[in-house]
């Protein structure tokens, strides 16, 4: 009997590493220095009302929706991210041409003028817009992210009724949702590529103008807001706050932002200087 430990003084012992058996609600430690996977039950139901598993029990166990992430093409565009851009470019679109006409009693009494100016600025405007989000996409993409334009239904109505009442634009159509692991490099060279993209097209502007383009009254019509459109864009999402581009790529790289702020800045200042004079 003296040789024996009675199971009951692990209770009263002060070290916790001495104690004979461990609790039962402990797993098996890892000393690889990886976490332990906790053990999670997840239940997916496929009519949107929560888990149902008394289902095994009184009747068939309905299927759970599957959901698929594409994990090839990095042009791949989902169904529901194509019905986002369209959503999106149409009201801003729509806010455009209210903008074209100075607001909505502008384009009752114009009704021409409202139809040409949305298409107008649709054709000049649609790229700058469209080709900045899809440049962040592919950029993520590129980095192995899962990442899809949605749009934002508050930002766009406010955006419409603002061009509508005042003939103002000034919305917040969406943004591309990226999910995935990054470095801060990455990130930031995430955020840039929409920036790139808008000083590119409007390079593009410039070429056109250069070739002769801008001697052609409706080439005018549209390169004249796609030279402002890109510079104007380009240098607001430079601006390094809230969720602007420029805070990201200011926290990656301070050289690279103040670069591309000078540079989109210089955009700006060019089509003040010399725009109006290379279309007439």
């Amino acid at each position: 009997m003296a040789g024996e430990r009675d199971p009951r003084a692990s209770r009263l012992e002060d070290d916790p590493f001495e104690r004979s058996k461990a609790p039962s609600s402990h797993g098996r430690a890892r000393d690889d220095g990886n976490w332990r996977k906790p053990h999670v039950r997840v239940v997916i139901s496929n009519n949107g009302q929560g888990g149902q598993p008394f289902f095994r029990i009184f009747g068939e166990e309905p299927r759970p929706k599957q959901v698929y992430i594409h994990k090839g093409s990095i042009w791949h565009f989902s169904k529901i991210e194509i019905k986002h851009l369209v959503q999106a470019t149409l009201a801003f679109t729509l806010a455009l041409a209210f903008m074209s006409t100075g607001g909505i009693f502008g384009a009752m009494s114009k009704p021409v003028l409202f139809i040409i100016g949305g298409l107008v600025y649709f054709l000049a405007l649609a790229p700058a817009f469209l080709l900045h989000e899809i440049a962040h996409k592919v950029m993520a993409r590129h980095y192995g992210c899962w990442a899809e334009f949605r749009a934002s239904p508050s930002g766009l109505r406010f955006g419409v009724f603002l061009a509508a009442a005042f003939g103002i634009v000034f919305m917040a159509p969406g943004a591309v949702m990226v999910m995935g692991n990054t470095t801060k490099s990455q990130f930031g060279k995430i955020a840039l590529a929409g920036p790139v993209t808008n000083v590119a097209l409007w390079i593009i502007g410039l070429v056109a103008i250069l070739l002769g383009a801008g001697n052609i009254a409706y080439l005018s019509a549209i390169l004249s807001p796609w030279m402002w459109g890109n510079a104007v864009l380009g240098t607001f999402n430079m601006l390094p706050f809230g969720p602007l581009d420029g805070k990201k790529i200011k926290t990656w790289s301070e050289t690279s932002f103040y670069v591309w702020l000078v540079i989109c800045i210089s955009l700006v200042w060019f089509n003040m200087e010399y725009l109006s004079g290379l279309l007439s």
